[in-house]
């Protein structure tokens, strides 16, 4: 404690001493100085070694360096120890002395060094303070003179100027309340800009009304005129969006660009987008609802204003049929015109928006903007088209269409059709909601129609008198009315290389119909004007298919037959002795032109039918969901028609004996009677349930007025080439729809169009044959001509040269055969093909008669057999004279049965196995006539014959 006191005293006994001034500082008269430092004075008298004063100034402590605020009296007694040596602190104070006196030499002699420049700064300072002085004598002159000067101008002067001031304030006050009068004047120019539709100059005059409004606010009048610019603002921004709202229902490009323009001054070109779709939601609505509403006061006839209050759904279930078809073509025309300025509206935007862009430079914001647009724009196609397609199923829904005609349901089906063609080319939409509910009532409506049509279709047919229908030679069914739609789709190539593609097994989605095989762009062609709803007035066609006569068709040449003279036919009679060869050639000439010519035979009943697929094909065309339905109604027409052929004209009990039906035909026309045809009331059964009949149609039953018995008229002959050849060229013409119906129906039903074609449509051709067979088994009196083979001798002995009369019986029955072919074919022509069909019958059958004549010879010896080799060849000989036929049918059938008489016993048994073509009683009666043959081989041969005829049965 006692060392801690006196270190306390020590410092402040320092302190005292820090505050009192060093007799060193006493003031210094500078004028003493003359050259020489003052320091000089106080020279050490001493001599220190130089080193020994370096070593010195080493050993001092930094902290005397420091140039903080250092207490070092603090630091000197801090290092005083708690028990205090008062050698140690003696020989620290002669330490600290010496470093005084050594820092003190050091600091004279740099004192010293410096002394000539701080003499010469001081000169200087004095100079600079004489300056001064003379610079304040200066300032004081001028002072003085500034007052002289002040003092000399006048007042009138200073009121010169602050009435120069005072004018220019006036100037600058009239100019503001010129501009206040004009901005008074703004709202009447403003109406007059709204009324001439000058939206933008309006905008703009207001925009610069309200900015100069800002400037004069300061003004007391102003601030009740800003108020009137901003409703005046709000005013003309309803007025836009009125004059945005016109736009849906007919775009006007220069309105519509003043419009956007002047929505880009406002900086609310979102905001418009926004509204222009409510604008056309709403004209959507609204139109749909006026065009129905009309039609409903225009048919009730009562003007009852109730109508009005009701919504559109009972609207619509208040259309009557007759209004039906003129009000859907109104509304989607009036839906049309919505959707056609939606089109016009972004095909806009299009050419603009980006030219916009460009003008306005790299603006981030103005790209958001016009990218906000063009994603609105896209987006609203669908909702649109959502909008216009519902109203329009509403509409269809609400009334019933079952009552109908064809034409006009179709009509119908064609605008709704249009209207979602327009619709995938709107917005790419396939439509499903609006195809789906015209499917299934259109597959009600079409199924009664259908019905009906059967039920039709059976009326014709047994009413048919199987008259030919004179047509030209170049008819095709492309020639009915019915079919006009499709003849731009037989002209197109387009149409072809679809048609070929989808043969090679290519895949496409559907065959267009008439509008999608060169689909119409529907926007760029009713652009300007027109809707693709426009009621086309039908054109005044008139159906040339007509002829007077068929005989017509020739070339205006008379039939040189109907005055042919009585020695001709008697001289065709007489062909059997060779004679009057020139007249027979000129008979056969006749004939053969005759049945070269390609006259179409067709019935009214063929041209009722492919009318009403004509309708069919219409049908499928504007509805393509029902496509397989209708085709499948049509193949049930063709069924029917071929069915009623067959059982009219070719369902004969001998000709089923004959195996005149291949298996393909008679498995079709099985099949037919098991789905089509109702099964005929059985007396005393029990009824049958009416649901499984309700589909089926009754069998037809062969009008009375056509006789299939008399021999003069060849058992019906013309009757049955009407029917056979119409029910052909039906085929024919199905034919030529083939590629329509394959390309129409879907992927999936495309076998069952394939099995119809192959087993139905072909099979008319083979109907030919069992229609013309019984013609050909009834021509000719066969059985009288096996009477009077069954009156020759076999068994002679020597060879004859002279054929037997039967021969001349069969030729004449054939030379009858012709003549009334010929006569015949002046009333109906014989088709070429139809002439050998029935030839080629008859001579079968002839050759058939023959064998059968042979095989009743009891005895028969080998020159018998060299009779029957010539009564055959002389047969052959004059029947190439009669027919045209090559090689003749059956030849060899004959010859063969006679040249078996001939075989050796080793070769008959392998010959009966080979020849199973002959009956049962041919081939025993060849056994058993030849000779040369033992009783055991012949029992051998009967035995294998019997067996053959078991396996037969």
């Amino acid at each position: 404690m006692a060392v801690m006191d006196i270190k306390r005293k020590f410092q402040n006994l320092l302190r005292k001493q820090e505050s009192v001034q060093s007799p060193v500082e006493d003031d210094i008269n500078h004028d003493l100085f003359t050259g020489e430092p003052a320091v000089a004075k106080y020279k050490h008298s001493h001599v220190v070694n130089p080193h020994e004063e370096q070593e010195v100034l080493e050993n001092i402590e930094e902290v005397y360096y420091n140039s903080e605020d250092v207490d070092t009296s603090n630091y000197e007694l801090q290092k005083v120890p708690e028990e205090p040596d008062l050698d140690q602190i003696d020989r620290d104070r002669q330490k600290l002395r010496k470093q005084l006196q050594v820092v003190s030499k050091k600091v004279s002699d740099l004192v010293l060094q410096n002394h000539p420049a701080y003499a010469t700064e001081l000169q200087r300072v004095m100079e600079l303070q004489k300056t001064l002085q003379l610079a304040s004598i200066i300032c004081a002159n001028g002072r003085r003179q500034l007052s002289c000067a002040r003092k000399s101008f006048t007042t009138a002067s200073l009121k010169m100027l602050a009435n120069y001031r005072k004018r220019q304030q006036l100037i600058g006050l009239l100019k503001s309340l010129r501009t206040i009068k004009t901005l008074q004047r703004t709202d009447l120019r403003l109406r007059e800009m709204m009324e001439e539709e000058d939206y933008c100059s309006a905008i703009q005059l207001c925009l610069e009304c309200q900015k100069a409004a800002s400037t004069f606010k300061h003004f007391t009048c102003i601030s009740e005129l800003s108020s009137k610019l901003q409703d005046t603002l709000e005013m003309i921004e309803e007025q836009l969006d009125v004059a945005l709202s016109k736009t849906c229902s007919h775009f006007d490009i220069v309105h519509y660009e003043k419009v956007q323009i002047a929505y880009r001054l406002l900086d609310k070109t979102q905001t418009a987008m926004d509204q222009l779709h409510m604008h056309f939601t709403s004209a959507i609505h609204s139109t749909a609802f006026q065009i129905v509403l009309g039609y409903v006061e225009l048919c009730s006839g009562t003007g009852n204003s109730n109508f009005q209050k009701r919504s559109y759904v009972d609207l619509c279930k208040n259309i009557t049929q007759e209004s039906f078809k003129p009000c859907l073509v109104d509304l989607c025309k009036a839906l049309w015109e919505v959707m056609k300025s939606y089109h016009k509206t972004i095909q806009w935007h299009e050419s603009h928006d980006e030219e916009f862009i460009r003008e306005s430079g790299v603006d981030v914001d103005i790209t958001l903007k016009m990218k906000y647009i063009r994603q609105k724009l896209d987006h609203g196609l669908t909702r649109i088209w959502q909008d216009v397609q519902q109203k329009v199923k509403i509409y269809i829904l609400g009334t019933d269409m079952a009552n109908f005609k064809l034409e006009d349901f179709i009509r119908v089906l064609d605008l709704v059709n249009r209207l979602i063609e327009i619709g995938e080319e709107f917005c790419g939409s396939k439509s499903e909601g609006l195809q789906d509910s015209l499917k299934q009532q259109s597959l009600n409506y079409f199924k009664n129609h259908h019905r009906y049509r059967m039920d039709e279709l059976g009326m014709f047919l047994e009413n048919e008198g199987w008259e030919i229908c004179p047509v030209k030679s170049n008819f095709t069914l492309l020639q009915l009315l019915e079919f006009r739609f499709m003849r731009s789709w037989t002209r197109s190539p387009t149409t072809n290389s679809l048609v070929n593609s989808k043969q090679n097994g290519e895949e496409e989605e559907s065959l267009p119909n008439g509008h999608d095989i060169e689909r119409e762009h529907y926007f760029d062609q009713y652009k300007d004007e027109g809707s693709p709803f426009d009621v086309q007035p039908d054109e005044e066609e008139n159906e040339d298919v007509f002829s007077g006569s068929w005989d017509d068709e020739d070339g205006g040449g008379s039939d040189t037959d109907s005055d042919e003279p009585d020695e001709l036919k008697q001289d065709y009679i007489d062909e059997l002795t060779g004679e009057a060869q020139s007249n027979r050639q000129y008979r056969r000439r006749i004939s053969r032109n005759k049945n070269q010519r390609h006259i179409p035979i067709v019935t009214n009943t063929t041209l009722n039918v492919l009318r009403v697929i004509g309708k069919y094909m219409q049908m499928m065309t504007v509805l393509k969901p029902i496509a397989f339905d209708v085709i499948s109604c049509m193949s049930q027409l063709f069924e029917y028609y071929l069915y009623t052929v067959h059982i009219f004209f070719g369902a004969d009990t001998w000709v089923m004996n004959e195996r005149s039906l291949n298996n393909r035909l008679h498995m079709t026309l099985q099949r037919i009677r098991n789905n089509m045809i109702a099964e005929m009331p059985v007396p005393g059964a029990p009824p049958t349930d009416p649901e499984n009949g309700r589909d089926r149609i009754p069998q037809p039953h062969l009008s009375p007025i056509v006789d299939l018995s008399g021999s003069g008229r060849l058992f019906g002959l013309a009757e049955r080439v009407v029917a056979a050849e119409s029910l052909v060229f039906l085929a024919s013409q199905m034919e030529l729809l083939y590629p329509h119906l394959e390309a129409m129906i879907p992927g999936n039903k495309k076998v069952f169009l394939q099995q119809f074609f192959s087993q139905t449509v072909k099979m008319a051709v083979e109907l030919r044959k069992p229609v013309y067979w019984t013609v050909s088994v009834q021509a000719v009196d066969y059985d009288n001509i096996l009477h009077h083979m069954s009156g020759v001798k076999w068994d002679v002995k020597d060879i004859m040269s002279q054929h037997n009369s039967y021969v001349d019986v069969m030729l004449k029955s054939l030379e009858q055969l012709s003549v009334r072919l010929v006569d015949i074919n002046r009333r109906v022509p014989i088709p070429k093909i139809v002439y050998d069909l029935i030839w080629e019958h008859c001579v079968r059958l002839a050759n058939r008669t023959i064998v059968e004549g042979y095989a009743g010879a009891k005895k028969c010896s080998n020159e018998g057999r060299a009779l029957m080799q010539l009564d055959f060849q002389q047969f052959l000989s004059k029947l190439e004279t009669i027919v045209d036929l090559r090689p003749i049918p059956e030849r060899e059938y004959v010859e063969a049965y006679i040249k078996a008489y001939y075989l050796p016993e080793s070769q008959m048994e392998s010959w009966i196995l080979d020849h199973k073509e002959y009956s049962n009683k041919q081939l025993l009666s060849l056994i058993n006539s030849v000779d040369h043959i033992n009783k055991k081989a012949r029992q051998r041969l009967n035995a294998i014959v019997e067996d053959i005829d078991r396996q037969r049965r």
